[in-house]
């Protein structure tokens, strides 16, 4: 459904776009997980295109992608944090200027690293209106939970070895504190990764579906 595009900011970043058959609808960020931009990310962004919205897929790794957890792990701790912002702000502002894009609010999503990269867009980026963090995790993007004007969903898994249930606990109650729009759904006995149906080990199918719809709900009360 979807394809390859250029995005112009800076340094010119490549992006796998996907728009709905309408030819508009409100705009998604999906961020990748430590892989890179491999085909599971494209086919998060093609559903996002066929339930209406029109989604792209930056490319952080710029080319690269493994399957090693070693080298994704080398790939995620090189990204640089300045860099990468000015990235996101550029994906951002070509999603929030495209002429498919149908509303200035932007959605962010993102699994595993671009989880947390989800949560850092957000608190970087007052276009960002919804942002939806999939069992997110980087030790170097620290988020500035004060400044996120978005609302916030977080999806989690009860045995995630990365993402114990008291940093999520955590992180909750910060946003809360804050006065923050904040929904936390932790998945019993699911591990890292529950929603990649390319990962049979860990993919959940009833907790997919279950965690695609609460993704719908908050886009379609946020972002339309």
């Amino acid at each position: 459904m979807g394809e390859m595009v250029q995005i112009p900011y800076k340094s010119v970043i490549d992006g796998y776009l996907a728009i709905p058959e309408s030819g508009h609808g409100p705009a998604v960020v999906v961020l990748q997980e430590w892989w890179g931009l491999v085909p599971h990310i494209k086919e998060v962004a093609d559903r996002f295109a066929s339930a209406g919205y029109v989604a792209l897929a930056p490319d952080l790794y710029h080319g690269e992608s493994t399957t090693s957890p070693d080298q994704a792990g080398k790939l995620m701790m090189s990204l640089n944090i300045a860099q990468t912002q000015k990235e996101l702000d550029g994906v951002i502002d070509f999603l929030a200027n495209h002429p498919a894009v149908s509303s200035k609010k932007i959605g962010t999503i993102g699994f595993c690293m671009g989880g947390q990269l989800s949560l850092y867009a957000a608190s970087k980026n007052d276009k960002v209106a919804a942002c939806v963090v999939f069992y997110g995790i980087h030790p170097h993007f620290e988020p500035d939970l004060a400044n996120i004007k978005a609302a916030v969903l977080g999806l989690y898994a009860e045995k995630d070895p990365f993402v114990p249930v008291e940093s999520v606990n955590k992180l909750e109650e910060t946003l809360k504190s804050l006065g923050k729009t904040v929904e936390m759904k932790i998945y019993p006995n699911l591990d890292h990764a529950f929603f990649n149906d390319s990962r049979k080990e860990v993919y959940n199918k009833e907790a997919a579906e279950d965690a695609w719809q609460r993704v719908l709900n908050l886009y379609k009360e946020h972002l339309q």
